[in-house]
């Protein structure tokens, strides 16, 4: 199992040049701490003439799901998202994972009530504020492939 935990410049060198090396083994590593509903047939496949390259070909996954859903049994009340604004004084957001998940859920039944489904392409108008994380993963969870413009 790989360490997730880089604890010194000397270890990340020796992860990175790992990751160059053997880029395959590597991210399947990387890939096997995540939850797949299908594992993945081929890790990686590429031709840089065409150019082409694909990763984790057959595999099935959701990203919301990984990074939300499965840490709410241990994790449900421990800070998932912590937003610091731009003006001095202005309050802090923290968001627990329960929280996030409850807000990410709320705006991707909303986007399904918009018509929006798997596929559809869907932009983001917003400066770094937490709503725009919870929309990006609710467009996520919904399957929509989503574009960001940053205002501000």
């Amino acid at each position: 199992m790989m360490k997730l935990q880089i604890s010194s410049f000397d270890e990340y060198k020796a992860v990175y040049q790992r990751s160059v090396e053997d880029p395959e083994g590597f991210w399947a590593e990387v890939a096997e701490t995540f939850h797949w509903d299908k594992k993945w047939d081929k890790v990686l496949e590429w031709e840089f003439k065409t150019p082409s390259v694909k990763w984790f070909q057959g595999g099935k996954t959701n990203i919301t799901y990984n990074a939300l859903d499965r840490h709410l049994p241990e994790r449900a009340n421990q800070t998932a998202l912590i937003w610091e604004p731009n003006e001095p004084g202005d309050p802090v957001k923290k968001y627990t994972y329960c929280e996030l998940y409850e807000e990410v859920n709320k705006v991707a039944n909303a986007l399904k009530k918009l018509g929006i489904k798997k596929g559809d392409r869907i932009c983001f108008y917003l400066p770094m504020v937490p709503e725009l994380a919870i929309g990006v993963l609710a467009s996520a969870r919904i399957g929509a492939v989503h574009s960001v413009v940053f205002a501000g």
